[in-house]
């Protein structure tokens, strides 16, 4: 197994106004920022900078300079980041966090495209006898792919990622919950609306994770109301971007935020949930 290049956690220096961290209380983002050149990677980081969050995951982010710009502007609103690269032009998935300390787990990987799956460690309540620890870990699944290579990638990752995922909680040792968040490329089995566009191959693989003891965190809370997370030229939505949790009791809310797609910022809304784990 190839241990991809990483990029060490980098923590910012600019003073920015205090950002005010919940006790027991971790509110994530999990958004596909579609590959942003320079300029919109900026307009993006002050987006997020600006929401209620503490820990975003950023998937389809540039292999180029809008990655760079992306990973500087967080850093200089006062987040960690995480963001290993990938292979030549690859897109990459980044998680940044502006509470606690966040720590890059790289020998937790998948066997085919490494850099898409990304494992963090995020320690918390430093002041408490026994800090909580909660593990994130960041997926872009690729899309079909050229004709050439066909659903080759998407498969052969899939499969690697149902092979990891029953590993993940003894892997990560964290002592909270572990949260598997990002862009999946493939939608529910019940999706409305219907999609035939997808195989039950690509469903077997949304099931692995509930078969592995995770919950779809949007589901749990809405069993029957249908959202969407990115739209095709023909106008059908489509809910690929997902957040699935090792307890569900921890959930507290999970929604969809179409603002940033309406206002051009990616062509995907951003997915926020909370979790929350002593009352």
């Amino acid at each position: 197994m190839t241990t991809p290049p990483t990029q060490p956690a980098i923590t910012g220096l600019i003073e920015r106004p205090a950002h005010h961290a919940e006790p027991d209380r971790l509110r994530i983002m999990n958004w596909n920022v579609q590959h942003a050149n320079p300029a919109r990677s900026r307009q993006q980081a002050g987006w997020i900078a600006g929401q209620p969050i503490d820990v975003a995951v950023l998937t389809e982010v540039s292999a180029s300079h809008g990655a760079t710009a992306l990973i500087q502007e967080l850093t200089d609103y006062g987040f960690t980041v995480c963001c290993p690269t990938g292979p030549g032009s690859d897109y990459r998935v980044l998680i940044a966090s502006r509470i606690g300390k966040l720590e890059s787990c790289p020998q937790i990987q998948t066997t085919h495209l490494p850099h898409r799956c990304v494992a963090t460690r995020l320690h918390l309540n430093h002041d408490d006898a026994t800090p909580q620890t909660v593990g994130i870990v960041g997926l872009y699944v690729p899309s079909r792919g050229n004709r050439e290579r066909r659903n080759v990638d998407k498969r052969a990752f899939q499969n690697a990622v149902t092979r990891l995922i029953r590993r993940l909680p003894a892997l990560i040792g964290v002592n909270g919950p572990v949260l598997i968040t990002g862009d999946l490329n493939v939608v529910e089995p019940d999706h409305q609306p219907t999609l035939k566009v997808f195989g039950a191959w690509e469903y077997d693989f949304y099931r692995a994770f509930s078969a592995a003891g995770y919950t779809d965190a949007y589901r749990h809370l809405h069993p029957h109301q249908p959202d969407h997370s990115w739209y095709g030229r023909s106008g059908a939505g489509y809910r690929i971007d997902h957040a699935f949790c090792s307890s569900e009791h921890v959930v507290q809310s999970c929604e969809y935020d179409q603002r940033p797609r309406r206002n051009r910022l990616s062509d995907h809304a951003a997915m926020t949930l909370v979790l929350q784990w002593r009352y």
